[in-house]
């Protein structure tokens, strides 16, 4: 009797309630995360400009995600030992109280107007401590909650989901600042509470089969198969130094404010633009999952962001400007999802958390490194030069890593 094989649908997916559970959770919880960090960094840059030129206050963007990286870059390997030793859900239940208690704070020195730079440096600190747990954790946890056949395209819907919150949250955060940071924070705080009920809701075990060893031990192994797994390694490291050389997204508010000229509204449009494109490609991922040619996909799509990152810098219309973000912002996702994909495929569940959490630790490494990069950067090239050196070394990381990793190169199938 022949097998059937197995339902790999949408509606297959939409039938899993803790996976909708999980993923409302997710979708919350960025779009919290995302209003805090565009009123953060537009209020650090703003109290900055107050005495300081352009180029001075854009290095305080740039320190405020030294901040956030720091605590990532000490805590990812030990979260990833965490993830595969825990119940995740509490794991991740304890991140988001701790990203609610950063709020907390900003909302009550915002009403006591005693918000300053080492303030928001100090709440990045904590707020990086707290994402160091979450990203590893729910990634490792999403394969607990629906059947391996479903994966690509859970990948693709929790790519839509992340994506399609980070269009919603500059947006609106960029509306809310433009009323006041208070009704920012508040509105972020509100958000991470719905996060943690749906959460709560989730009926599933969620508790991985304990690993033997000492926790230096299993960090180790994590690390020896990243590095042994040279996709892996490639597709992990190529994001790593693409996105923390063409970080653009972290000066937006200098573009917004000092080269453009269109205040906090066009600030939420500009933040808004990477993730309106990578909505779109999510949705078409969603429906029709890259089943091959994952390399020149992955590559292609790294080579695309570069250049969209260079029209970007040269653009002084904003409309253009937008644009580039825009087409940044899809090819950005095609190749997030093509690296997700082949981790989630080829990394067996014990080592899940491991994994995840040194790919967080690059990913995180790229975004919140890469601003302070750029921040660094813009102090001495400007804006624009930051913005078109950053886009240049993104183009030229491609063409080396293509050489480096020929397995990465010829990867093929993402079933």
């Amino acid at each position: 009797m022949t097998a059937h094989p197995p339902d790999t649908t949408a509606r297959a997916l939409l039938a899993e309630r803790d996976y909708l559970r999980y993923l409302a959770m997710r979708w919350v919880s960025v779009l919290g995360s995302q209003i805090q960090t565009v009123a953060m960094g537009w209020q650090i840059y703003t109290l900055a400009r107050t005495g300081r030129s352009v180029e001075e206050s854009a290095l305080q963007l740039g320190w405020l995600g030294l901040a956030s990286f720091l605590p990532l870059f000490l805590l990812a390997l030990p979260a990833g030992w965490a993830a595969d030793r825990h119940e995740r859900k509490k794991i991740v239940l304890a991140c988001i109280i701790g990203e609610a208690v950063t709020l907390s704070v900003l909302i009550s020195a915002t009403m006591y107007n005693v918000v300053s730079v080492p303030l928001l440096i100090g709440v990045a600190v904590v707020f990086g401590a707290s994402r160091a747990f979450f990203h590893p954790t729910a990634t490792a946890m999403v394969t607990m909650l629906i059947p391996r056949p479903l994966l690509p395209r859970a990948i693709a819907w929790n790519s839509l989901g992340w994506q399609s919150a980070s269009v919603a949250g500059p947006a609106v955060g960029g509306v809310l600042v433009a009323i006041s940071p208070l009704a920012a924070y508040a509105t972020g705080l509100a958000l991470y509470a719905i996060g943690a009920l749906c959460l709560v809701s989730i009926k599933r075990d969620t508790q991985p089969v304990p690993q033997i060893g000492s926790p230096w031990t299993l960090v180790r192994e994590g690390l020896s198969y990243v590095w042994k797994q040279k996709i892996v390694f490639g597709a992990i490291s190529l994001d790593l130094f693409a996105v923390l050389l063409g970080g653009a997204t972290a000066l937006l508010p200098v573009f917004a404010r000092d080269v453009l000229h269109v205040g906090a509204e066009g600030f939420g449009l500009l933040r808004a633009g990477p993730a309106i494109g990578a909505t779109c490609v999510a949705l078409v991922l969603a429906n029709a999952p890259i089943r091959a040619h994952a390399g020149v996909f992955i590559l292609g799509g790294v080579f695309v962001f570069g250049a969209a990152t260079v029209v970007f810098g040269v653009s002084t219309l904003f409309p253009l400007s937008v644009s580039a973000l825009i087409v940044l912002g899809g090819a950005d996702m095609l190749s997030v999802y093509v690296r997700q994909t082949l981790i989630q495929l080829v990394t067996p569940d014990p080592m899940r958390g491991r994994v995840a959490a040194v790919s967080t630790l690059f990913i995180s490494a790229s975004n919140e490194l890469g601003e302070f990069e750029s921040g660094v950067a813009a102090r001495f090239l400007g804006p624009i030069g930051a913005a078109i050196f950053g886009g240049v070394g993104a183009i030229i990381v491609v063409l080396t890593w293509a050489k480096l990793f020929p397995s990465l190169r010829k990867a093929d199938k993402l079933v």
